[in-house]
């Protein structure tokens, strides 16, 4: 039989990525999701991790005397889409770039300028995409339309005045909520695989006020939805509808997969411009959810680049080539490459679209690919994804030898363990900046520009 686990009290005196507080029982390090300095909690303890242990709360003996009243009236009602909604703003960037620092701290990586956190130009509303789930809250209650509940793997609470969005989200959520109801559509159960409606999912434009609508259900029922398309037409939005879509998804998994599209109204894409660039975006396209924030993320590292017309650009895991696509006026020639070979039909079409003849975009695992090619880069842009860059590829980016690499991360765990890779390499972290995506929530991205030690 093992031990009985006793709750017992800390107090939270520091935060660790992403978004635990952290106390000290008998000289260990206890990390509790969501906890604050400040903080005295009766805890329990939930796993051991390497050099750690992690615990959940059970009471809240004390409380932090910073914190503030959250805005939306979701997050009291244990919403999952937001962490940090009773911290103030500057407190939230202030905790995020301490835990970066802690976490280059620790693998000891020094000797770099550091130059702060950079906020989201927009606190609310600023989200371009939002992927909606239909559920209810408890089993066999009223059909819902919203985010998952935090603590609960398949509650679903209602979001209808979620302030990560804008109005237009607020109004055409409610419309369809309303017409399933009245219809009374089924949710889909993901344990039994019966039921119809699965998510809406709203994309839009920041700069081009474009809206995309797609509801998403099974194969189940028959439905042409031409009285939703009907009735979200004439609601009165903002923003332009230039699509709405049905896409039937009959997968085991939550993920939203399709097996077939139907374009009910107008068009299967939408536009965004960025930095006078524009990008197609289609249902499946992985895109920033925060325009405004990608704009400031990309001039980062165009920045770090420099300017000067003769490099030649690799950028790896280049997605719909977004940020290849922004330094390529100033490079003689950009190469991506991307495992998902729709991102890849996508760049092609966006540089076609901006008139960039000096971009190429390969299809494939980026540690096969890698392989292939024959050029030599002057600079590396690495944005791979939250696992950070595999030991096979890491191989190959450290043989092109390029002079600078651009590494844009979103986990500053995997970060920080490819630097010290680099490092061993003979690369040198010469600057550091931190940018906020992503507003009420623990999630950060990290720019750093790596220089080659000899020249």
């Amino acid at each position: 039989m093992g031990r009985k686990k006793k709750p017992f009290e800390i107090e939270i005196t520091d935060t660790a990525f992403p978004g635990y507080g952290v106390g000290l029982k008998n000289e260990e390090e206890v990390y509790i999701k969501n906890a604050l300095p400040g903080q005295k909690l009766l805890v329990i303890e939930n796993r051991r991790k390497k050099g750690h242990m992690e615990a959940r709360i059970l009471e809240t003996l004390e409380d932090a005397n910073y914190k503030v009243q959250a805005p939306c009236p979701h997050f009291y009602q244990g919403c999952g889409g937001c962490t940090h909604q009773y911290l103030d703003y500057e407190k939230q960037l202030e905790f995020k770039k301490n835990q970066v620092l802690k976490l280059f701290e620790k693998k000891n990586i020094t000797g770099f300028e550091f130059e702060g956190i950079e906020g989201s130009p927009e606190m609310f509303h600023y989200r371009n995409k939002m992927e909606f789930t239909f559920g209810d809250m408890e089993k066999g209650g009223e059909i819902t339309l919203g985010l998952h509940a935090r603590g609960m793997s398949f509650g679903i609470l209602t979001v209808d005045q979620c302030y990560l969005v804008e109005e237009d989200y607020r109004t055409i959520l409610k419309e369809t909520l309303e017409y399933v109801k009245e219809k009374g559509f089924p949710k889909y159960r993901v344990m039994s695989r019966e039921g119809f409606m699965r998510n809406l999912i709203i994309r839009q434009g920041k700069n081009t006020r474009e809206l995309m609508i797609n509801v998403v259900t099974t194969s189940q029922l028959n439905e042409d939805f031409i009285e939703l398309k009907e009735r979200l037409l004439k609601l009165p939005l903002e923003n332009k509808i230039k699509g709405i879509l049905h896409t039937i998804n009959d997968s085991f998994s939550d993920a939203v997969k399709i097996d077939e599209l139907k374009v009910l109204y107008g068009q299967d894409y939408i536009t965004e411009n960025l930095l006078g660039l524009n990008f197609k975006i289609s249902p499946l396209s992985f895109f920033q959810t925060n325009s405004k924030g990608a704009e400031k993320l990309y001039s980062i590292v165009k920045e770090y680049i420099g300017e000067s017309d003769d490099k030649v650009v690799f950028d790896l895991y280049c997605g719909t080539g977004t940020i290849g696509q922004i330094v390529a006026p100033k490079a003689k020639k950009v190469i991506g490459l991307e495992l998902i070979e729709e991102a890849v039909k996508a760049a092609e079409i966006n540089a076609e679209l901006n008139g960039l003849t000096n971009c190429k975009f390969i299809a494939g695992d980026v540690a096969e690919t890698i392989k292939t090619i024959k050029e030599k880069p002057d600079t590396i842009i690495l944005d791979p994804p939250r696992a950070g860059v595999s030991s096979a590829a890491m191989k190959y980016v450290i043989d092109f030898d390029a002079k600078n690499i651009v590494y844009v991360s979103c986990n500053p765990e995997s970060l920080v363990v490819n630097l010290k890779e680099l490092e061993a390499a003979g690369y040198r972290v010469d600057k550091v900046r931190v940018k906020d995506m992503f507003p009420h929530t623990p999630h950060v991205e990290t720019v750093v520009r790596l220089q080659r030690k000899h020249s």
